[in-house]
């Protein structure tokens, strides 16, 4: 089963960034880091710990991952991070949501909305939180 999400998290990575028109030669690298940061957020709710602490942990994860790549790789830190964000972003929960508007069950829309919002914005903290740490780290190193 873990093996099945691994690759399914590799692949998506992968296409998105076919559609980020990230050069070719990052492609595999990009798919890594999704992979990566799919495989950390399921190892997390095996724990159990909550999804947006989960969520805000691997997206951290992605984008340290992804400032290692672009170091490596000499390209800009958000070939990676977008693309490896992706399997992090909670559009299943979203689309439930205003499903259950259009069927008028208010009460658990309402509910899948603030989850959506709230685990949209622990991949934000995670990914602004990564950067400012990186940002101090080099100016510590100077």
């Amino acid at each position: 089963m873990i093996i099945e999400q691994l690759l399914t998290s590799f692949i998506a990575t992968a296409a998105f960034a076919i559609l980020f028109n990230v050069p070719k030669g990052t492609l595999l690298q990009c798919g890594f880091v999704g992979m990566c940061g799919w495989m950390l957020y399921v190892s997390i709710q095996m724990i159990p710990l909550d999804p947006i602490l989960a969520t805000l942990i691997a997206s951290f994860f992605v984008t340290v991952i992804s400032q290692f790549f672009a170091k490596i790789y000499k390209t800009p830190v958000i070939v990676f991070s977008v693309s490896g964000i992706i399997p992090l972003v909670p559009g299943g929960l979203a689309y439930d949501a205003m499903r259950n508007v259009v069927l008028n069950h208010y009460d658990l829309a309402v509910q899948l909305a603030a989850k959506a919002f709230l685990l949209s914005g622990a991949i934000a903290i995670g990914l602004v939180f990564s950067e400012v740490l990186n940002q101090l780290l080099r100016r510590t190193k100077h």
